[in-house]
């Protein structure tokens, strides 16, 4: 890795020394991801997620998972161990199970004509992270799930399975569902969708227009004013479960930073995981780069 600058260094060596693991069983043996897992355990309980309760006859139940993540600040450095509780949404029925499916995310070059407007008008940018953002919908069908490992080898709850009340990650309607909440709630609050791009509301806050874009639990404020995207922030807080991370810096495998000069974005940090997940992360640069895995390694 001599060839990488010592940040790029850092958080390869960070990849290398920390692997997720691909089972409950392997998890459950670490005490950082038994952590994780209580951690998930606790927010779907607090959030009324399911009912326990014994399986109707003729009733087939979803499936379930664990997935594992280990999330990166932009630097590299580590920043937590990510459990969560994954429905198998292919094993889902269509109009038993699921409806529709549709969801909003924000267009790339939406997101770049707001970091253009931005550096040339001096906005403030900050972003908010929402804490299960797919678990704050609420279903309008009737789903039954197994129970994930961890719960169902407890003898209270054998032979039980989850009557799913609002809706998990792999669900086929969860990110429909959220987009509805999330919807809802802005514009009770004030905010109009943009017809051009339904992802991206509009507001005007103490005069000034605030801009907020969404990108599934990814939200980002941006206005000249620091006040309004405060308090943008503190009825994005009121409504939800969320994370302040405070400037723009990492959005869309996109590094934001800010100089005197402007808006400077770069994809190094998304280069890099690009690359392990390839196993090229050894790479070494090429001068005349002629393949895809030479052009992210340079």
């Amino acid at each position: 890795m001599s060839h990488l600058t010592p940040p790029q260094q850092h958080f390869a060596l960070t990849l290398l020394t920390n692997e997720e693991p691909v089972s409950y069983a392997e998890a459950a043996r670490d005490p950082r991801w038994h952590a994780a897992m209580n951690e998930e355990f606790s927010a779907l309980q607090a959030n009324d997620t399911w009912d326990i309760t014994d399986l109707p006859g003729g009733v087939k139940p979803i499936g379930s998972k664990w997935v594992y993540k280990i999330k990166y600040k932009s630097d590299g450095a580590l920043e937590r161990f990510k459990a969560r509780v994954v429905a198998k949404g292919y094993t889902q029925i269509y109009g038993i199970d699921y409806c529709d499916t549709y969801s909003l995310v924000a267009k790339i070059t939406l997101v770049k004509m707001l970091l253009d407007v931005a550096s040339a008008q001096k906005w403030h940018l900050h972003q908010m992270d929402v804490n299960n953002a797919f678990l704050n919908g609420e279903l309008d069908e009737v789903v039954y799930m197994e129970l994930p490992y961890g719960l169902r080898d407890l003898l209270e709850y054998k032979g039980k399975v989850c009557r799913l009340k609002k809706s998990l990650y792999g669900m086929k309607q969860a990110s429909r569902m959220w987009y509805a909440k999330l919807t809802e709630s802005l514009l009770s609050n004030g905010f109009k969708q943009s017809l051009a791009d339904y992802s991206i509301f509009l507001s005007t806050v103490q005069g000034h227009l605030v801009v907020l874009i969404v990108y599934v639990d990814d939200i980002v404020v941006g206005s000249a004013s620091l006040d309004a995207v405060k308090e943008v922030k503190r009825m994005l807080m009121s409504l939800f479960k969320m994370k302040d991370l405070g400037e723009l810096q990492y959005f869309l495998g996109m590094e934001v930073s800010r100089t005197d000069k402007g808006i400077h974005v770069c994809q190094r940090k998304y280069c890099i995981e690009l690359l392990k997940e390839a196993g090229f992360d050894e790479c070494k640069p090429a001068k005349t780069p002629s393949s895809v895995k030479q052009v992210l390694s340079a």
